[in-house]
């Protein structure tokens, strides 16, 4: 029986491994799957753990107040070095471009463990934007064995860094299957129901910003034009899951709190937030999952970043990317209300992110690797 171990520490990976965990767990006479997680996030990370029933082996729990990128590195390296010299797995599955991913792949590289990395070859081309998300996703494919990348564009930039063709898989995001099967699942709840319904026919702008580089005068910009555009429309309601981090906890509360067609809310569990998503009129977001997760709910989406690490989500004319402007912003927030053609030719763009079958795949793969 070969050994698998996971290793997770941040919301987008438990829902990208979600469904590559539970494929090889059907193969239970084949693999033994090992799930370690690092808790990078500590509080949000725990509701989605159980929300897609994983089930943790190790928890590292390595998060301290304040503490720097280096200190958590080090310490994920360090709790994870132990528990690879006693379970000896035969490959190590990470996500992604968290420290928690980089980390892992370092730990594994030093103990000659082959690590294979899901989402691989995304580039924004900046090194500082995302930070450290960027030299993160860099380090993690000099240090991988095997790299799933969820586009032929990502399989064609890691090949023009000498990634081998031999150890380089086309196979979709599996976070296409994660929604997907939410979407069969059970309904959201009454919560998030209710804030629908109270919301019926007016349109909603599904708000989500948490980046470093969106700290600051960046993030205030675009909140008070945010802001601006709800008070001159009577239709328009925004709703805002608010990230826990102080940065921008404060600055939500300060300028887009006392208005009755603003909604912030606490973090919502993943089910919640897709059917959130379902409702949204348009999506304004900093996230890098929500750019793969727009295409497949066929929703319109607006980048608030300078740049992005998927470029698939604009050229199929799903995204808009607006940099760090908040002008700019304003501008095209009133081009999409003045004019519909886009809203409704994004519901008929086909998404360049997978059709659901990424973790089949991926565990197919990683069955004849390991034979």
């Amino acid at each position: 029986m070969k050994k698998v171990l996971t290793i997770f520490g941040t919301r987008p990976e438990v829902i990208k491994l979600a469904p590559i965990i539970r494929q090889l767990e059907r193969h239970n006479g084949i693999f033994r799957t090992i799930n370690v997680s690092s808790a990078q996030h500590t509080d949000l990370l725990y509701p989605f753990i159980s929300q897609f029933g994983i089930r943790i082996d190790y928890d590292l729990r390595i998060m301290k107040r304040n503490q720097t990128l280096n200190h958590v590195c080090s310490r994920v390296i360090a709790a994870l070095d132990s528990i690879l010299q006693k379970e000896q797995p035969h490959l190590i599955l990470i996500q992604g471009d968290t420290t928690t991913a980089m980390a892992g792949a370092l730990a594994g590289f030093h103990r000659r463990i082959p690590v294979g990395h899901v989402e691989a070859g995304l580039r924004s081309g900046n090194i500082y934007s995302p930070y450290p998300e960027e030299m993160n996703r860099r380090l993690i494919t000099r240090l991988a064995t095997y790299h799933f990348a969820a586009t032929t564009r990502n399989s064609s930039t890691l090949l023009s860094e000498g990634v081998s063709p031999e150890n380089c898989f086309v196979t979709g995001n599996p976070v296409v299957d994660a929604l997907l099967s939410i979407l069969q699942e059970c309904s959201a709840s009454h919560s998030v129901h209710k804030l629908v319904e109270s919301t019926n026919g007016l349109k909603r702008i599904v708000l989500t910003t948490h980046r470093r580089e969106s700290f600051g005068e960046v993030m205030a910009g675009n909140l008070a034009v945010l802001r601006r555009f709800v008070e001159d429309r009577d239709d328009v309601a925004l709703i805002f899951p608010v990230h826990p981090n102080p940065s921008v906890h404060g600055l939500s509360g300060a300028l887009l709190s006392k208005h009755s067609r603003i909604h912030l809310i606490q973090p919502l569990g993943y089910r919640d937030f897709i059917h959130l998503l379902t409702h949204a009129w348009l999506i304004v977001s900093d996230s890098g999952g929500v750019q793969e997760e727009a295409p497949t709910l066929g929703k319109p989406l607006l980048i608030i970043r300078e740049n992005t690490e998927r470029p698939e989500a604009v050229e199929c004319g799903v995204a808009r990317l607006v940099g760090g402007r908040p002008d700019l912003l304003a501008k095209i927030l009133e081009e999409v209300y003045t004019d519909r053609g886009w809203i409704e030719q994004v519901a008929k763009i086909k998404n360049p992110f997978g059709q659901g079958d990424s973790a089949k795949i991926i565990v197919q793969i990683i069955r004849e690797l390991l034979r």
